[in-house]
């Protein structure tokens, strides 16, 4: 049931932002949802000055610095949003008493091996990205104690910058395309991140979570299942052929985890016993969304 509590909502034109404020409102809450000409979050004191002004009860960050590359040469913009971005949330949850959900990222992990990684596996994060993400949870962590840390991997939806969109704009561009295939991860949907992180808001769960949708593939997998449904649909006058190759035939300035699979058990217990679907169900439904030859607004969580 909503209440009259007002939710604080940040990076609301994102993916995750952007179905989180809409759920919300269906759901009948109060929102803040500024935007950036509103509140510029790499302004701490501004940040600060709004919060003390509109006072809100709980907060949900989906802001992020997520260009992972890129912050390998631009650590303190992603330290500021990653990391001392929260820690400022925290600490206006710690003086008010209101409750803060953020998101973290499975670049935390060692990311090695092939099972699932429950929260207590090793945090070794391998760059800039997952450095600044696992700081910003710790600063959390040191702060308040009215928090919940959902760490998700591979979220993409219809909208903004994301390996789904990317696949269908390049399907226009070229023939073929060589995809990542010795990297493992489960593709979640923006949609369902936001369901269930209303039903973890809704419970106030305290602590860190796991969330991701069921089932694990690679990049190569992924983009495979992205050009079958395209052509099924009659989406695309022409699908690229697709040639795997691996992580080292493929070198990036951030290094990415190998093993991206999350157990999210400890979630499902704490829910009760609530289902997730699988991921193919999750980006069959993006795929109905997707205005081709691609709907590019906003940015990614």
């Amino acid at each position: 049931m909503a209440g009259v509590a007002m939710i604080l909502v940040l990076g609301s034109n994102g993916q995750v932002g952007h179905e989180l404020k809409r759920q919300l409102l269906e759901r009948g809450y109060e929102l803040l949802s500024p935007t950036r000409d509103e509140l510029d979050l790499s302004n701490l004191d501004a940040v600060k000055t709004y919060l003390q002004a509109h006072q809100p009860t709980s907060m949900i960050n989906a802001a992020a610095y997520t260009q992972v590359d890129k912050a390998e040469s631009e650590p303190q913009s992603a330290d500021m949003l990653n990391h001392r971005l929260p820690h400022t949330l925290a600490e206006y949850s710690q003086q008010t008493g209101a409750y803060l959900l953020h998101y973290s990222t499975d670049y935390v992990y060692a990311g090695q091996g092939t099972k699932p990684q429950d929260e207590n596996a090793p945090l070794i994060p391998q760059s800039v990205y997952g450095k600044t993400k696992l700081a910003g949870e710790m600063a959390i962590q040191a702060t308040t104690n009215r928090y919940s840390i959902l760490r998700t991997s591979w979220v993409y939806s219809y909208r903004g910058h994301n390996f789904m969109n990317t696949m269908l704009k390049l399907a226009s561009q070229r023939d073929v395309l060589t995809i990542v295939d010795d990297q493992v991860g489960t593709p979640t949907s923006a949609d369902i991140l936001a369901t269930f992180s209303i039903l973890a808001y809704e419970e106030r769960l305290k602590g860190i979570y796991n969330l991701t949708q069921e089932g694990e593939v690679s990049w190569y997998g992924f983009a495979k299942a992205i050009f079958e449904l395209a052509r099924k649909n009659k989406r695309l006058p022409n699908v690229p052929k697709l040639l795997p190759i691996k992580t080292c035939d493929y070198p990036t300035p951030a290094i990415r985890p190998l093993n991206s699979r999350l157990d999210c058990g400890k979630l499902l217990k704490a829910l009760d016993g609530v289902k997730l679907s699988d991921w193919k169900t999750g980006l069959s439904k993006e795929m109905t969304k997707q205005q081709l030859p691609g709907n590019q607004q906003g940015t990614s969580q």
